[in-house]
């Protein structure tokens, strides 16, 4: 016999994301073989804007997982807007998630009000779309695929034949 109870309780919680965790881990190899990597846990990752006082302007929240970069929250402050603050915020945490975190892909989401069009200029395409959520809106889902950057960009070689080599004779 079972019953079911509706009470919030936090300890439940936790065993039973511990539980589905165990479960997922045990029934897909693609995540048993992040095991012992630097991709197997969550790490948040955060960049604030702060102006000359120190209050704060705007900022990122988010984490990594899975070499995923996972942007949570990006605001900046009305009185800012319209100066490229929102995008170098972006392009920060997606400059740490890739280069020192080793991610290759970014996905948030946005509701069709806040800034879907700011995300496809920064390389993001939508993946899906939740119509009336909630209601009277649309939630997109998106994701962009995180470019490594080797340095400087390699000299090409000069002369008649790009990369050719000369032979002895």
């Amino acid at each position: 016999m079972f019953r079911l109870e509706t009470e919030v309780d936090k300890e439940r919680r936790i065993l039973l994301g511990h539980r589905l965790h165990d479960d997922n881990w045990a029934g897909s190899p693609e995540l048993r073989a992040l095991h012992s990597t630097s991709a197997e846990h969550e790490v948040p990752l955060d960049v604030w804007l702060l102006d000359e006082q120190g209050a704060l302007a705007g900022g990122l929240s988010g984490r990594t997982w899975a070499h995923w970069l996972h942007v949570d929250l990006l605001w900046v402050d009305a009185r800012h807007r319209g100066l490229g603050l929102g995008s170098r915020l972006l392009a920060e945490a997606e400059r740490l998630a890739r280069d020192e975190r080793a991610c290759t892909r970014s996905r948030l989401e946005t509701w069709d009000f806040q800034a879907p069009a700011f995300y496809r200029k920064q390389g993001y395409e939508v993946v899906g779309e939740v119509p009336d959520y909630p209601p009277g809106v649309a939630e997109f889902i998106l994701v962009k695929q995180l470019e490594r950057s080797d340095g400087p960009p390699r000299r090409r070689r000069r002369g008649r034949f790009p990369g050719w080599r000369g032979r002895r004779r």
